[in-house]
């Protein structure tokens, strides 16, 4: 990990000089992201599928963020962003789970996220590139219960550290543009990354986005373990002044 971090400050040192913002630039926007799903989890050497097995669906989805960009030379540019995913289901197991028997159980997964990303922006007119790091609180909890017995729970917290990269291409008057931006980080059998892309159209201070994200999240914590994949659509809508 700690070689990753001097990469990747070194990246970004080398990226301060070459584009800032000629004004003060703030954003915020808010979105809905309708994602399904997949993989297993694990406590005490026990796994369960989170799909086949627990039936998990989403019931809330939360996400926003906001970011400040300045002129100011070799500071970097500042973005916060939260995400929280409460998905809940009625299934089956198939063997004893962490104590919990075979049968009908209600589950409940509860995971919560808050990104804050210092970047530097690399290009700056058409072609847009954003170069940073992202120091990621993640915190996830899995209760898995049946009646009558002590419930299961499987948890997760940590804060890990993620190079970021965002691209942007702008359709010259249009106000239409693509991209897609990501958070990745890889280490000691630890592994998440979390992408999107997205088509965009901007009028005035309005942006409104569409896209599609993927979030897969391989993170052992003591004896819990969460090894999903979570991904679909998602519709946003922000302002830019």
């Amino acid at each position: 990990m700690r070689k990753l971090m001097i990469a990747l400050g070194g990246s970004l040192v080398l990226a301060a000089p070459l584009a800032q913002a000629d004004v003060v630039g703030l954003g915020a926007s808010v979105n809905y992201w309708d994602s399904d799903l997949s993989g297993k989890a694990g406590t005490n050497n026990d796994i369960v599928d989170v799909d086949n097995q627990l039936n998990l669906d989403s019931d809330t989805n939360a996400n926003a963020s906001v970011y400040v960009e300045h002129p100011v030379p070799v500071l970097p540019n500042v973005k916060l962003n939260y995400t929280l995913i409460e998905q809940s289901g009625r299934g089956q197991l198939t063997t004893s789970f962490d104590g919990v028997p075979a049968g009908d159980v209600q589950s409940d997964l509860d995971l919560e996220q808050l990104d804050l990303t210092f970047y530097y922006e690399v290009l700056d007119n058409w072609v847009n590139l954003d170069l940073g790091l992202t120091a990621r609180d993640l915190d996830g909890e899995l209760v898995v219960q049946k009646a009558g017995f002590t419930p299961s729970k499987t948890e997760i917290d940590g804060v890990i550290p993620m190079g970021y990269l965002a691209a942007r291409f702008d359709l010259p008057f249009t106000g239409v543009s693509v991209g897609a931006e990501g958070n990745l980080v890889s280490y000691d059998g630890d592994s998440v990354h979390d992408f999107n892309a997205y088509g965009q159209y901007e009028f005035a201070m309005l942006q409104v986005r569409a896209g599609y994200r993927q979030m897969a999240i391989d993170y052992e914590d003591d004896d819990d373990r969460l090894d999903v994949e979570i991904d679909g659509p998602f519709i946003s809508a922000g302002v830019a002044f």
